[in-house]
């Protein structure tokens, strides 16, 4: 490897760790055992790949915040609208295999809360949990994925699900792939080149224009974006976030095969809105 700045190499070295770099140059190796670099390959380049992943992670999560609130304010809407304020402790309305788990799990999360409504609520009223209104404040997206896989009623999940033009089985996937991706960039870990063991249901049919933006089979990070771009659309219709993501990937330095982009990525429908 080309190191033009020894002072800089050192300097990044040291606030990011050999190891963190290390998945980032593992793409310019010929070879795994020896390590041995292509011809001409510069820290520089590494840490352009780094940065630019840095960059990507924070604009995922700016959309995931947003769908992630608009599923939360969803999911109690419908809750106790069809089954009352405190839907979440009827173990009926769920699967009884995980309910307990899932109410333990929201239970920890909203003791450990010190949002002022909560506290509020606690000193206030004497029942074991808050509202649905409340504690979907406080639940994290992977419990919310979990609570709403666990429903029992298809009519309680199609009504959810509709408001984003979807069926329940893909809001379904999509929670449970996006609570993954989300834990991957809270925990600051690598997007690019990166495949995925969650992956979602895909769109296929040819009636549906999503169908023509997937690329199937893959397990890298294209199809998330397709998937973000779509709910996006569905939360925040006058949003900008698209163009922001379109145009930092332009700024990739390296090749997009590697998050799974098709060549013609830019030309599909859900890139030209």
């Amino acid at each position: 490897m080309l190191i033009e700045d020894h002072e800089q190499a050192k300097f990044y070295l040291k606030h990011l760790n050999y190891y963190r770099l290390r998945a980032y140059w593992l793409f310019f190796e010929t070879d795994s055992t020896s390590h041995q670099f292509r011809e001409g390959t510069r820290f520089q380049d590494v840490l352009d790949l780094y940065i630019f992943d840095r960059e990507f992670r924070l604009l995922i999560l700016d959309a995931i915040e947003r769908i992630e609130v608009s599923i939360r304010s969803q999911w109690a809407y419908h809750l106790a609208h069809l089954h009352g304020s405190h839907a979440h402790l009827d173990q009926n309305l769920f699967d009884r295999r995980f309910w307990q788990r899932n109410l333990n799990d929201l239970m920890r999360e909203v003791n450990r809360s010190e949002e002022d409504f909560v506290q509020h609520f606690q000193q206030t009223y004497t029942e074991p949990l808050p509202p649905v209104w409340v504690v979907c404040e406080v639940m994290s997206f992977g419990l919310l994925s979990r609570w709403f896989k666990t429903i029992r009623f298809a009519g309680t999940r199609a009504a959810i699900a509709t408001t984003y033009n979807l069926r329940a089985n893909f809001l379904e996937s999509w929670l449970h792939h996006l609570a993954m991706i989300r834990n991957t960039c809270a925990h600051h870990s690598r997007l690019w080149n990166r495949e995925f063991t969650v992956v979602p249901i895909l769109i296929t049919s040819p009636r549906q224009s999503l169908s023509n933006d997937f690329v199937s089979n893959s397990r890298n990070i294209y199809n998330t974006l397709v998937i973000l771009l779509y709910l996006m659309d569905q939360v925040a219709p006058s949003h900008k976030w698209g163009k922001e993501l379109k145009g930092l990937i332009y700024t990739c330095p390296q090749s997009l095969s590697a998050m799974g982009f098709p060549n013609d990525w830019d030309s599909r429908q859900i890139w030209q809105r």
